[in-house]
């Protein structure tokens, strides 16, 4: 007879939870045939985003940065442009424009659909600030002229600290979107004080490494070379300019960077399912951006070949943003109540069990 009322008050409960996760089961279906379109906008925003990049160093690669003069946003005081090289520059200005638009739909769309506490919330809003610091930035360069064939210290500041920008605009994009894609969306610190360390210095140094890469593009513009032998020999002179001796410095910092990164796939290689996702990807792009990198000196820097160099580096900085915040957080479980009903019908199951027994 115990084992009776026993077994009856066990399928009690089941039907119970199993009406309980039928009522929960609905909303979270929905809430995840809306997350499909969210997630795919903000993956695209951030494709979006790194053809807006691509375009600038087009602008910058061809000398078109001074196209539109130093009115901004209006082109040499007109609303469209006249000149070759002033719709390169304006189609930057519209495309940029066009960015924004695009981020802040992210942090709106964003802020709507997930809730308090959740990381792509913040992530989303730090993407605005940076795009609206990219813009003031961008702005700077045009309103003092530092663009066209100006080599001036003041242009290489304000260019290192744009390309930063952008970098930690991506990386705030590509966490946006990758959060957006799985639940949960809150997240605990699980990195160590070490391994916090390295991932800090080595994604600094990665920075560090586009920003002096950036410099020595806008050295092979303004003074191109027709012979790798001159190019090496400017680089080296005490009396060069500084934009050229600065060249040298993007390759030192490279390999610094390249320290973290191989210490990344290491860390990457002894978690299977992490590795089967990203390692090979990570590899994969830092043995092409090498050989483009490589390449790219020895043909002295052809505008296609730098297009592809910051385009494999713009890949190769996403997927190091993944990977690093694979290694630093952990998702934090939060286990919700059951409802009221629910919570009411197993008391109901239990009682009507205690009374079988007795």
């Amino acid at each position: 007879m115990e084992s009776i009322t026993q077994t009856t008050a066990g399928a009690a409960l089941q039907t119970v939870g199993s009406r309980v996760d039928k009522q929960d089961a609905t909303p979270t279906n929905v809430s995840k045939a809306r997350r499909i379109s969210l997630e795919s906008f903000a993956w695209f925003t951030l494709a979006y985003n790194v053809v807006v990049v691509l375009w600038g160093a087009y602008v910058r690669a061809t000398g078109s940065g001074a196209g539109c003069g130093s009115d901004w946003p209006l082109c040499n005081g007109r609303l469209l442009p006249s000149t070759s090289q002033a719709v390169i520059e304006f189609t930057h200005r519209a495309t940029s424009g066009l960015s924004l638009a695009l981020v802040v739909t992210l942090l709106i769309w964003s802020w709507r659909r997930t809730e308090r506490g959740e990381w792509p919330r913040y992530s989303a809003a730090e993407a605005v600030i940076l795009l609206f610091n990219e813009a003031l930035l961008g702005a700077i360069l045009v309103v003092f002229e530092h663009v066209g064939v100006d080599r001036s210290t003041s242009r290489a500041l304000f260019l290192g600290l744009h390309f930063g920008n952008t970098l930690l605009l991506v990386a705030a994009l590509t966490l946006t979107a990758r959060w957006l894609s799985n639940r949960p969306r809150l997240f605990a610190l699980s990195a160590k004080g070490a391994e916090r360390l390295v991932i800090a210095m080595g994604l600094f140094g990665v920075m560090a490494t586009g920003m002096a890469g950036s410099l020595a593009a806008l050295g092979d513009t303004i003074f191109p070379e027709t012979a790798l032998k001159d190019s090496l020999a400017l680089d080296f002179s005490s009396n060069t300019q500084v934009l050229l001796r600065l060249r040298t410095l993007h390759p030192v910092v490279a390999a610094i960077a390249v320290l973290y990164l191989v210490w990344m796939m290491q860390r990457l290689s002894k978690n299977r399912e992490e590795s089967s996702r990203i390692l090979s990807f990570l590899t994969a792009a830092l043995v092409a951006q090498v050989a483009v990198g490589v390449l790219n000196i020895l043909l002295l820097g052809p505008v296609w070949l730098q297009l592809t160099h910051l385009l494999i580096a713009e890949i190769l900085w996403i997927l190091l943003v993944l990977a690093s915040a694979e290694l630093s957080f952990s998702d934090q479980h939060i286990h919700f109540p059951l409802s009221q009903k629910g919570v009411n019908a197993i008391t109901r199951a239990e009682t009507r069990s205690n009374w079988a027994l007795l």
